[in-house]
């Protein structure tokens, strides 16, 4: 891997959190955590709904690149099509900043980007336990479980959406440096 794909890897997620929170603090007047969504902070007509629309859409260009070439090494068919997945998810990504809260297709891309982003991690754990990579897919399994389980919570807890959203987005951030840990910094015996 290239180091600037390596780079991209590690700088996407803090970039799209940023641009998250600085918005919150931008909107701190009238957001909430437990009564709006995160998309509420880019809507179509919102003052400075770039703020967090610009980072979001940047972010997933970065990690695009950086999960091509991460397709590009897996051996194994099963994790090919988690990470093929789980790039159409960063796509998803791509959709939210473009098509921000307000737009019809808004609704679509943003289930897309949460619903593929678990799935694809789901499955490319698996694809890596079949390649012998056991305690990553038990790791992956599991967090999958607890996010399904948190979110589901979250869903029926609060008014608002952003808990759930940012339980996903904290299990899938969990899951990639996990992998880039293993994959980059863990010396193999």
């Amino acid at each position: 891997m290239k180091k600037s794909q390596l780079w991209a890897g590690i700088l996407s997620p803090p970039l799209a959190l940023g641009g998250i929170g600085v918005a919150i603090i931008i909107h701190r007047s009238w957001w909430r955590l437990t009564d709006n969504a995160i998309s509420d902070l880019g809507k179509v007509g919102l003052p400075y709904n770039w703020v967090m629309n610009v980072p979001l859409f940047i972010s997933a260009i970065l990690a695009i690149y950086y999960a091509v070439d991460l397709f590009n090494e897996l051996k194994n068919t099963v994790s090919k099509i988690g990470i093929g997945v789980f790039i159409t998810a960063l796509f998803f990504l791509v959709g939210i900043a473009i098509f921000p809260e307000g737009t019809k297709p808004h609704y679509a891309v943003s289930w897309g980007f949460f619903l593929a982003g678990s799935v694809g991690f789901l499955i490319t754990g698996i694809g890596l336990w079949l390649e012998g990579q056991r305690k990553f897919g038990a790791f992956t399994v599991l967090l999958f479980i607890v996010e399904v389980l948190l979110a589901r919570w979250a869903f029926n807890a609060f008014k608002g959406v952003a808990v759930a959203e940012f339980i996903g987005i904290s299990t899938i951030i969990i899951w990639h440096y996990t992998l880039l840990w293993g994959k980059f910094f863990v010396k193999k015996s």
